[in-house]
């Protein structure tokens, strides 16, 4: 079974490359094999609805050209890419954009990127090829097994219903040493996270996107980077009203800052 790709443009075509599913052998006719396997759940099923319960596909049937996070969360995340991506390797951009946030000056072998608005997706300059996929509706990824060095998704790990098997499919198409960075902010559209996520407070935002990690037997443990706002606007706000919404970086202008991160088997040694 052949993946649906796009191609960006002809400039981009890399007419050597194909993507093709080896999932039937390796993950359904085999559910016992290590790769992928899922330990345990993390969710109950009342943690995974939404509020808006209409498909996705129709949520996300028109273009969002904007950035969904500040400038400050930008440059956080291009210096995480840039200190744990390498050049010249493969990635794919999950739940992707117009924009993949990836330093500008580094050269990557090829980036695929997912996602559920073409439009957007292929007016990102940094993809080579994009897929449309619902993982609410299917998280299997016509994707090669260890295909991929980095995986990685920017603001959208909030709205998955079947987080484990999605981690699960991730790991399989990652190499052994491959990397995951899943990053978030207290952003979100309301009605389409689930509910697990929109009751909950950062510190428990940040240990859901953990206990993922830990549901996929073969991750390593998980690392947070944490980059928070700073109660400037509090401090000159003296009322208690102004104080607590500074607690909660609403008067500092700027969005915190998450990632968690792990390996598939082993994190690799990096040359300094």
């Amino acid at each position: 079974m052949q993946a649906n790709l796009h191609p960006i443009s002809a400039s981009h075509v890399k007419p050597s490359i194909k993507i093709v599913s080896t999932l039937n052998e390796n993950y359904q006719t085999n559910p016992q094999s290590s790769v992928g396997k899922i330990k345990r759940l993390v969710l109950t099923q009342e943690g995974r609805t939404k509020l808006n319960t209409y498909s996705d596909r129709d949520f996300y049937a028109y273009p969002r050209l904007v950035t969904h996070v500040d400038d400050g969360f930008i440059s956080t995340l291009t210096n995480v890419y840039r200190e744990r991506l390498r050049p010249d390797t493969e990635i794919l951009d999950f739940m992707s954009s117009w924009i993949s946030h990836l330093p500008n000056d580094v050269k990557y072998k090829r980036v695929v990127g997912h996602g559920l608005n073409a439009q957007e997706l292929a007016k990102n300059p940094r993809l080579d090829y994009f897929f449309i996929k619902d993982l609410n509706k299917d998280q299997q990824l016509e994707l090669e097994s260890c295909s991929f060095d980095a995986v990685v998704c920017t603001v959208s790990v909030q709205y998955l219903q079947q987080p484990e098997k999605v981690f699960a499919e991730v790991f399989r198409v990652l190499k052994p040493g491959g990397v995951f960075i899943v990053s978030f902010s207290n952003r979100m559209f309301y009605e389409k996270a689930i509910s697990s996520w929109r009751e909950g407070t950062a510190y428990s935002r940040v240990q859901l996107v953990v206990q993922y990690f830990q549901s996929v037997e073969g991750f390593t443990e998980a690392e947070v980077v944490r980059k928070l706002p700073t109660t400037k606007g509090a401090q000159e706000n003296k009322s208690p009203l102004g104080w607590i919404m500074g607690l909660f970086g609403l008067l500092s202008g700027s969005d915190p800052f998450y990632a968690v991160i792990a390996y598939r088997n082993f994190k690799p040694i990096q040359d300094d």
